[in-house]
């Protein structure tokens, strides 16, 4: 693996990791919700995280490529949170942005790159020996 596939990988696990270990702590200690349950906001935004884990803990090309579906929840939680809070809530969203945006920037490039160094590609439409659908 190259020097620059494996600091997009770390990026990627800093972004991961990072938003792994933010969304329980803001839940449960820092800023508990004043209605509902910590047990459902808690399963609503830490369940997601759980689905590409392992597979971002073995430096998957493919899990870093479909693990940014996911990390648009947080980017959209994030903004959202930006928009409307202030205080704790605002920085700890501040956070879940930096936090999304790293995860984002590392997973596309390893991805990419990884994808690239393994020989996996999508290919174009114009090197499709079925030809286009018509």
């Amino acid at each position: 693996m190259s020097a620059l596939t494996r600091r997009y990988l770390w990026l990627g696990r800093i972004g991961f990791f990072g938003l792994f270990l933010l969304m329980p702590v803001w839940v449960l200690y820092l800023v508990p919700p004043e209605m509902g349950s910590s047990a459902t906001l808690l399963l609503l935004l830490w369940g997601p995280l759980f689905l590409p884990l392992w597979g971002i803990m073995q430096g998957k090309a493919y899990t870093f490529a479909w693990a940014n579906f996911i990390v648009m929840w947080y980017f959209i939680h994030s903004l959202t949170h930006l928009w409307i809070s202030s205080g704790l809530v605002f920085w700890l969203a501040m956070m879940e942005l930096l936090l999304c945006c790293l995860m984002f920037v590392g997973c596309t490039y390893y991805a990419r790159y990884r994808g690239k160094e393994l020989g996996l590609k999508i290919p174009k439409l114009k090197d499709d020996p079925i030809g286009p659908a018509r």
